[in-house]
């Protein structure tokens, strides 16, 4: 193991102990909230969850690269569109490219979206001008979301363990 480079444990109790001190603080009172300043309060709390998964890696320059969004796109805008309650196409891919640098084009967003209303995983409400996305199957959402996350910790604590072999 290298000197500079902290237990997974470490990461992981830091990680933990940070989403759980946000999660106590207090709740914001949604009727005082103007559904014009949600969107930008979601971001903010993105960004927030963000910075807090940055840092609580010892490395400055963790980032997600453009390959990984894609290949975990749908998990992506399953938790966006959780954390808006129903958004749109044009926000998801917003809020994608703000939160990880990246820039998907919409011939790669919308048909994600489609096929998961499809499989009837979200519902869509078409509007004058836009059509709404919102979860319609949370248990797939949460199932699916776990299962993700709990593959990228096994892969990351396999390569960690790699290291000091190399």
């Amino acid at each position: 193991m290298y000197e500079n480079s902290p237990a997974v444990e470490s990461v992981l109790d830091e990680l933990t102990r940070r989403l759980l001190a946000d999660s106590q603080s207090e709740p914001s009172d949604p009727a005082l909230e103007s559904t014009e300043d949600a969107p930008k309060d979601i971001e903010r709390q993105l960004d927030e969850l963000v910075a807090q998964v940055h840092g609580a890696f010892p490395a400055d320059d963790v980032q997600f690269d453009e390959a990984m969004i894609r290949d975990n796109l749908e998990e992506l805008l399953l938790v966006l569109i959780a954390l808006h309650g129903e958004t749109h196409g044009k926000e998801l891919i917003s809020a994608l490219t703000s939160l990880f640098e990246t820039q998907l084009s919409p011939g790669t967003v919308y048909p994600t979206l489609h096929e998961l209303e499809e499989a009837d995983v979200l519902s869509m409400h078409a509007k004058v001008r836009t059509k709404e996305y919102s979860i319609a199957d949370e248990a797939y959402v949460r199932a699916t979301v776990e299962q993700t996350m709990v593959q990228h910790l096994a892969f990351g604590l396999l390569l960690y363990a790699v290291l000091p072999r190399l």
